[in-house]
């Protein structure tokens, strides 16, 4: 799969409520699927999954995340649909209670509104970010070949670090120096404290070759998810200053290798490198389109 969560390693008794199992089987074991074949996510079922004791404390999280659903310009009615359900109460009877049809992407702004103090929150937005970026970056990914899940993301890769760079020039990183840091500190942050010259130099590369294009698929789904992110949080939280950016992007670096280690994945630097750069792959695939 495109996200870089080991299945292999997950406890064997995970999902129960005393050990909870924080990877893709914690969220896709409340999905439902409508009678149209849609998936979707009830919030009163959400709330327990991200263990929010009271109602009245994740209804704050839901409105939070519907005003980051309208300032994104996305329709709220499509992403939550409020609904009543029939729930059971201690005398025998039953009552009405309000409840919200969630697409993916309103769990994904609602673990992302959520108490980050939280390691269920924390690890929740790593899997609801990166599924819902693998789903709008192309259908059908997991069919895919890795030559083919390797561009696809790479592709996704070069739009989205041009929105960095941008969100990065808003801070106050201005020079190409300036931004070479500022790339670094997001790759330390990611890699163990390896830098962008490190990290080339344990791939063997030569000095025109780019990094990027001599990962696998897992690795750059893992720099895919640090380079939103920091987009992301450079943006909403009006960042500014260079010091502040570098720290920023660090940070996020930190944060999902740190995920990645809580979920019993590889760390990036131990990742394969290809045999096949993503240009040998491109020729390949043109090749075979002319053909």
């Amino acid at each position: 799969m495109f996200f870089f969560f080991d299945d292999n390693n997950l406890p064997a008794n995970a999902g129960t409520p005393s050990n909870i199992d924080y990877s893709e089987s914690l969220f896709e074991s409340i999905k439902h699927i409508d009678d149209n074949d849609n998936e979707f996510w009830y919030a009163r079922e959400l709330q327990i999954a991200l263990e929010y004791k009271e109602w009245r404390n994740f209804i704050k999280v839901i409105e939070r995340a519907i005003i980051a659903c309208q300032n994104s310009e996305n329709n709220v009615y499509e992403h939550f649909v409020e609904v009543n359900k029939m729930s059971p109460v201690p005398n025998g009877g039953t009552r009405i209670i309000d409840d919200y049809e969630l697409s993916r992407y309103a769990c994904y702004l609602i673990v992302q509104n959520g108490d980050a103090r939280k390691k269920v929150i924390a690890l929740g937005q790593t899997y609801f970010a990166v599924k819902t970026r693998q789903q709008e970056l192309i259908e059908n990914f997991d069919d895919l070949t890795e030559d083919k899940k390797r561009l696809a993301i790479r592709n996704e890769m070069i739009a989205h670090n041009k929105s960095l760079a941008e969100a990065a020039k808003m801070a106050g990183v201005e020079t190409p120096q300036e931004y070479a840091v500022f790339q670094n500190k997001g790759y330390q942050g990611l890699y163990g404290g390896l830098g962008a010259k490190e990290i080339h130099a344990r791939k063997g590369l030569k000095k025109s070759q780019k990094i990027l294009d001599h990962m696998g698929s897992t690795e750059l789904a893992a720099n895919l998810f640090r380079a939103t992110q920091t987009d992301e949080k450079l943006r909403r939280e009006h960042i500014v200053g260079k010091a502040a950016a570098n720290n920023t992007h660090y940070e996020v670096g930190k944060k999902v290798r740190q995920t990645i280690k809580e979920l019993g994945g590889t760390m990036p630097e131990d990742l394969p490198t290809p045999p096949k750069s993503i240009k040998q792959i491109e020729l390949e695939q043109c090749k075979l389109e002319k053909d």
